[in-house]
Parts: structure tokens; sequence; C-alpha cells
């Protein structure tokens, strides 16, 4: 046997047929490469959107907390009241409300009511808040606070951006599906008297 008659013969590949080029596949369709197209966009979206959503977010929501964290501590301060009567001293531990007395910076003496701890005798003093007309209001928002707030609204932000993008994908996914449904639909007619044909009763 010759050389060019041996099956081992060199010499170049037969060419390769256009849907047997690498990566095709003559079964997807286009809805397929658009699905394909879509998710991976959603994708780039979830991994550079959420990020910059929830930081954005988060750091909106300190900053202003932070800017009512100063108005308050510049609005309140703290003084010294008495009470005026005695707390029941309660099995719950829960504060109770009690009438007090104090002092303004004009030297007005004021009463109010506020939560004090059970079991305090009258006359022990209290530290309240009191607001720039000297009446009572609860403390001012802190740091914490304002450093808490802007976790929770980047947390809530980035799970709104996450389920936004489930939402898209399946919102996607049931439009293909219904032209998908639609198509094959219409090539079933077209194709099932041809295959009724083949078997006649």
């Amino acid at each position: 046997m010759s050389a060019h008659d041996s099956p081992h013969a060199s010499g170049p590949p037969p060419p390769r047929r256009q849907h047997e080029s690498k990566g095709a596949n003559p079964l997807r369709r286009t809805s397929d490469r658009f699905e394909s197209w879509f998710r991976r966009f959603l994708m780039l979206i979830l991994l550079l959107g959420l990020p910059v959503a929830a930081l954005s977010a988060g750091l909106t929501a300190y900053e202003s907390s932070m800017r009512t964290v100063q108005a308050q501590s510049a609005q309140r301060q703290e003084v010294t009241a008495r009470l005026t009567s005695n707390v029941k001293d309660v099995a719950m531990d829960e504060k109770q409300w009690a009438q007090v007395r104090w002092t303004d910076g004009n030297g007005t003496v004021r009463t109010g009511t506020t939560l004090v701890e059970p079991g305090t005798p009258k006359g022990a003093t209290v530290r309240v808040w009191v607001d720039r007309d000297g009446g009572l209001t609860s403390p001012p928002m802190s740091e914490f606070n304002a450093t808490t707030t802007g976790w929770f609204v980047g947390v809530v932000a980035a799970i709104g951006v996450g389920a936004g993008l489930c939402a898209a994908r399946a919102g996607m996914r049931h439009v293909l599906d219904r032209r998908r449904y639609a198509r094959w639909d219409a090539e079933w007619d077209v194709v099932e008297p041809l295959w009724s044909a083949r078997f006649p009763r």
C-alpha cells in the first residue's frame, strides 16, 4: 500500500462545516442566545451595581442621620431632676412613668413625667433631657444609631437590587417561554398533518 493510499497519510483535515464550527450549536435558537446574553448582563449589574447601590444608599442614610445627631445634640441638653413621688417596685424590670421636678436655665421650676427605674424613692435624682423650650424630650440620636441606620439601609438596598434582578430574569424568561411555546404550536400545526398522514387509520 502506498503512502498516498495509507489511511494514516498526513495532510490537512477535511474542512469543517459551518454548523460544526467551534462553539456553535445548530439547535440553539435566537431566543437562547438572547437569554444567555441577558443573563450575563444581569450578572454584570449584580457584581458592579449591587455594591455601588448598597454603599451609596448606606452612606446617604448615615450622613443624613449624622446631621440629625448634630442638630439634636445642639438643641437638647441633659439636666438633673428630682422625683416628686415614689415609684412602685413591680416584678418586671420595665421602667415606670413618674413625675419629676427640675429648674431650667432661666431659674424657672418645671415639672413633667418621665420613665424611671421601678422602686426609685421620692426625692431621688434622675437625669432627663430637655429641649430649648425647657420641656422634657427624648435623648438625642447617637452616632451608633446613625451607623446602624446606614448599615440597615445599605443592606435593604442590596436586597432590593438583588430582588429586582431576579424579577427581571424571571420576567424575561416568562416572555421568552411564551414566544417559544407559540412558535412550537405554529410549527406543530404545520408538521402534525404530515405525521398523521404517515400513519393512516
